[in-house]
């Protein structure tokens, strides 16, 4: 069999991500891991994760986390990552049962065509967070960048959730087929409306649901506007419980608040555009 050239194709090393190993990786417990990622490539440090998962391991700890993407891309089974620092783009990226768990801010993509599982940022999060997300949970603590949840889409009973606790950039909930995304804009002053723009745009599944004040100009030509009703303010209650446990909020007041419920009006609706 012919020898693959490595280096061609910017593949890690295995003699390099053997000897990293032995440098960055301290055994902490039965199962976890402790990392130390300051100054590794990111193409070896993801190596260096996944031969602990293929390893058995079952939680990882990642410290010195500074712009390192695609961790935890294609990630299968249980193990919990905890990730102190930034992560690049795209973290857990068509992942499918991990937990994740970030020490600070998330940059762009994150959860990009996500399968199951969650991601839980104790920050912000860039843009096109959650795009083509197809399953679990992401819950954001902040504000969140341009083009979140663009292309979630949902099948039977999987059902993607996205929570962000701040607000959002323009083209929040482009081109949504599916999915629950809660924009609860706790990062607001008194008073201070929602600022995105054509929320909605392309629309045609899922929901959105607001709390706080949003003018119909910023929305999309093909959203409406409905208020929640009992199913609706049920799945709320469930899912701001549990952003309130993992960033230790108040629950109740964030339930009191005032809720709009976003929906496309038609569910093909750049039909005539495409087809006679």
């Amino acid at each position: 069999m012919e020898t693959i050239d490595r280096n061609v194709f910017n593949l890690p090393d295995p003699a390099i991500t053997a000897t990293l190993e032995k440098q960055i990786v301290k055994r902490v417990g039965s199962g976890v891991f402790e990392v130390d990622a300051a100054d590794v490539y990111y193409r070896n440090l993801n190596q260096v994760v996944r031969n602990l998962v293929d390893g058995g391991a079952k939680k990882i700890v990642l410290r010195n986390v500074a712009g390192q993407r695609y961790i935890a891309t294609n990630m299968e089974g249980q193990v919990e990552i905890e990730i102190h620092g930034t992560p690049g783009n795209d973290l857990g990226s068509f992942m499918n049962g991990s937990t994740i768990t970030v020490f600070g801010n998330a940059q762009d993509g994150c959860g990009n065509t996500m399968n199951d599982g969650k991601i839980v940022v104790h920050g912000h999060a860039g843009d096109i967070l959650g795009m083509s997300m197809r399953g679990g949970e992401i819950y954001i603590r902040d504000d969140v960048g341009y083009r979140v949840a663009i292309h979630m889409k949902e099948y039977m009973e999987k059902i993607p959730v996205l929570v962000i606790g701040g607000t959002s950039q323009d083209f929040f909930g482009e081109y949504m087929a599916g999915g629950i995304v809660i924009l609860l804009g706790l990062t607001l002053g008194k008073g201070e409306k929602h600022r995105a723009r054509f929320i909605g745009t392309g629309m045609h599944g899922g929901v959105i649901f607001l709390r706080g004040s949003v003018e119909e100009y910023q929305l999309g030509k093909e959203v409406g506007i409905r208020e929640p009703d009992e199913n609706d303010r049920a799945k709320l209650e469930r899912y701001i419980k549990e952003y309130a446990r993992l960033f230790d909020k108040n629950a109740d007041e964030i339930f009191a608040g005032q809720f709009s419920k976003l929906l496309p009006v038609s569910k093909r609706p750049y039909g005539k555009l495409y087809a006679y």
